[in-house]
């Protein structure tokens, strides 16, 4: 057995015993790789180990391993995306997580209706307030999806969020719950195609703490491939 597939087995584990306490069940948190800097080689071993969602930050970077590794898995955009770069991310990705300002929403339907597709996307909402974060600030993050509901080739799914970093995983709680809570207020306006079935919070540290508090797809990178390079 690999390191990769021991680390994913952990954290098969991890997931298991965070959900029982929450009562939910495992089968509804998904686990994607974060593959910045990976190289192919784990990336494989990776999929081979049953992680079928790979989350890219680049759209070069994201690219390049698509068109080598094939698509036998879905690739999802998790970093901050420029507008220049719409046209790009619609025809590489399945997901984009972060979509957090009207003009980038915009492009992206632009694209994806040259494209005849229909762009599934997450709204990045910075919960931590943090300058130095993308997202769409907390207070806005209602408003801007009611903007993007109004765009015929985006389906929104749901949020994502990054909070602060701690160094106690139970310190990030505040931020997971605030998106949860965030996520049910949209649900009770009913805004016209808007979905809110996904929650994309989570990473290495604290995914755990984030499948308590409802997360549907952890976002790991280090957990499973180890210190980047």
């Amino acid at each position: 057995m690999s390191e990769v597939e021991k680390n994913i087995e952990k954290i098969r584990e991890v997931i298991a015993e965070a959900a029982a306490k929450s009562g939910r069940n495992a089968g509804d948190v998904k686990v994607m790789g974060v593959t910045k800097t990976v190289d192919d080689e784990r990336i494989m071993e990776a999929i081979d180990s049953g992680i079928t969602i790979m989350g890219e930050n680049y759209v070069q970077e994201a690219k390049r391993k698509i068109e080598t590794m094939d698509r036998k898995v879905e690739w999802h955009m998790i970093g901050h995306l420029q507008s220049n770069k719409s046209k790009y991310a619609v025809r590489l990705f399945d997901m984009i997580h972060s979509v957090d300002r009207l003009g980038l929403a915009k492009e992206l339907d632009k694209r994806a209706k040259g494209s005849g597709s229909v762009m599934k996307v997450l709204i990045e909402v910075n919960t931590g307030g943090e300058e130095t974060k993308s997202g769409v600030p907390y207070e806005e993050a209602i408003d801007l999806v009611r903007g993007v509901s109004l765009l015929d080739n985006l389906s929104v799914l749901g949020l994502m969020t990054m909070p602060p970093w701690f160094e106690n995983p139970d310190d990030a709680r505040p931020y997971f719950v605030k998106l949860r809570d965030l996520r049910n207020r949209i649900i009770d306006e009913a805004i016209e195609g808007i979905e809110m079935a996904e929650l994309s919070m989570g990473m290495s540290d604290d995914y755990g703490v984030a499948v308590e508090e409802g997360a549907s797809i952890v976002r790991i990178g280090r957990a499973i491939f180890g210190e980047r390079k």
